[in-house]
């Protein structure tokens, strides 16, 4: 058993415990009752703060509306609202994205039956016309392209199709872009992937192809005839033109020649050409003598005297 004395100083003690617990109460109940309006101010600004202030990722842009009506947009960054009178309703992605590739067929100008594959990328410029305007961003866009593909393939025969693809993209795009400015989008690449002809249609461009190069190939042949045709004549008319002028120089030589032998007969009269003659069968005679083998050569009978005229003719010019 507990000692009396033991037993008073315990509950001396706890009395003392009571009292300090039940002073503290009283102080805190105190301070609380004078500044419980400056606690609840106090609370309240961190609340509207943290509701006020809204920091938005470089990727998006948010929509802000104010009793149910579009108040602003918020760019990238900090931003300031007002709490409880503004609400952020739509957060905008505004990443370039990419549509599914969808196929269309589509009739060209020579009837001729092709599915298209295309692709369209864009982007959100305009969130607050883009939540608006439209419910379904996509799908809107895909139907758009479908349409203004099969209207430009249409204008256009299969050939032109093939070959000015790249003016084709061009003309999509700006149509596009054209249907969709009301949305706030903006688009930013058409591609034209791929397009995909029948069998049939494919059996036949592959023989109109073989026909085509058959015929470039015979074109080619007899444009070759036709040119070695032309550079024949072209070398033959030159072969002529450069006789003619060998025999205009050998008649000009043989002109001179007899000019030169006249002038010798009107100054030194008949002896002169009889010299001459002379001189010539001299020197015909000696390349005679001077061929190859061993021929029998028949002079004539007035060689020697042709000869002897010769001589005299020299001894008298000497």
């Amino acid at each position: 058993m507990q000692h009396p004395v033991m037993r008073a100083f315990s509950a001396r003690r706890l009395s003392s415990q009571e009292t300090l617990t039940v002073e503290i109460d009283t102080i805190l109940t105190a301070i609380l009752d004078q500044n419980l309006i400056y606690l609840l101010l106090a609370l309240l600004l961190i609340v509207f703060a943290l509701k006020a202030v809204k920091i938005v990722p470089q990727s998006e842009q948010h929509v802000v509306e104010r009793f149910g009506r579009l108040h602003s947009v918020l760019g990238p960054g900090i931003n300031l609202i007002v709490p409880f009178l503004d609400k952020i309703a739509h957060r905008i992605s505004i990443l370039e994205r990419q549509l599914p590739t969808a196929s269309q067929d589509a009739i060209t100008k020579d009837n001729v039956l092709v599915q298209v594959d295309t692709s369209v990328f864009y982007r959100i410029v305009q969130p607050e016309k883009t939540v608006y305007r439209i419910r379904d961003v996509d799908g809107a866009i895909a139907t758009t392209v479908a349409g203004i593909v099969r209207a430009e393939i249409g204008k256009m025969d299969l050939d032109e199709v093939q070959a000015n693809r790249s003016q084709l993209i061009a003309t999509i795009k700006a149509s596009v872009e054209d249907a969709v400015d009301n949305w706030g989008i903006e688009v930013t690449r058409a591609e034209l992937l791929d397009v995909n002809l029948d069998q049939a249609t494919r059996d036949a461009m592959l023989q109109q192809l073989n026909a085509e190069r058959a015929r470039r190939a015979h074109v080619t042949e007899a444009e070759g005839r036709k040119r070695a045709v032309e550079l024949n004549a072209d070398a033959e008319l030159y072969a002529a033109e450069q006789s003619a002028k060998a025999r205009r120089i050998s008649s000009d030589a043989e002109a001179y020649a007899t000019s030169v032998v006249a002038k010798a007969i009107a100054d030194n009269g008949l002896e002169a050409a009889q010299y001459q003659v002379a001189l010539k069968q001299v020197e015909a005679l000696n390349a005679l003598g001077a061929g190859p083998g061993s021929s029998t050569i028949v002079v004539p009978a007035n060689a020697l005297e042709a000869f002897g005229d010769a001589f005299r003719m020299l001894k008298g010019r000497s």
